[in-house]
């Protein structure tokens, strides 16, 4: 199954890059982005996207401006990922052929970001917006917009977003911090996938 998690790889390194990523795409996380905050981040993006582009959702994360967007699909990058609701980088992403979750937190941002033809939304902060705030929101979007929870959203509260409406989530140092080795990402990603199965069917 293909499964709507998507590892957030904040801080992470062209040299470990492959190698963890390897261990998430093992793990059944084929949903990756690293966020442009990070060491190196494009370097890191073309060698995921050579080595796991035939079977990952290879991006980027914490895009904010259309030149980011260009570079990404250079890279290879097919998944744009912002903190923020910027109609003019979704956009270019769509322009590029790239998929756009932009960070939403208001049904504005909302409506903005579906208008602009984001594929999806991504609710950020999730731990602020909380489970009650989606489902207000999710009431009104229109039917079949994927929702996405980022911040605050892990394996022991994933039933609790799925009941507010969400179809799946980012998940970041839950998963993955600086100086985290390969093996200790896949036993992370492991704990995450079970409990992923267990609310959404595997």
């Amino acid at each position: 199954m293909t499964r709507n998690i998507i590892a957030i790889l904040r801080g992470i390194k062209p040299e470990e890059a492959v190698d963890i990523c390897a261990e998430l795409v093992e793990s059944g996380i084929s949903k990756i982005e690293v966020p442009l905050n990070s060491p190196q981040p494009f370097e890191s993006i073309r060698l995921i996207a050579q080595a796991f582009g035939d079977v990952a959702l290879i991006g980027a994360g914490t895009v904010l401006s259309v030149q980011d967007v260009r570079l990404v699909h250079e890279a290879g990058g097919k998944l744009i990922v912002s903190p923020d609701c910027n109609p003019t980088v979704i956009e270019a992403t769509k322009s590029a052929g790239m998929l756009s979750f932009p960070g939403v937190m208001t049904p504005t941002e909302c409506f903005r970001a579906l208008r602009a033809g984001a594929n999806g939304l991504k609710f950020f902060p999730g731990a602020l917006i909380g489970t009650e705030g989606v489902k207000a929101i999710r009431a009104v979007l229109p039917a079949g917009t994927e929702v996405l929870a980022v911040g605050g959203a892990g394996p022991d509260n994933f039933a609790d977003w799925k009941a507010a409406g969400v179809d799946g989530f980012g998940i970041g140092s839950a998963l993955y911090k600086p100086g985290y080795s390969p093996r200790a990402v896949r036993g992370r990603a492991d704990t995450i996938v079970v409990a992923y199965d267990k609310v959404f069917g595997s």
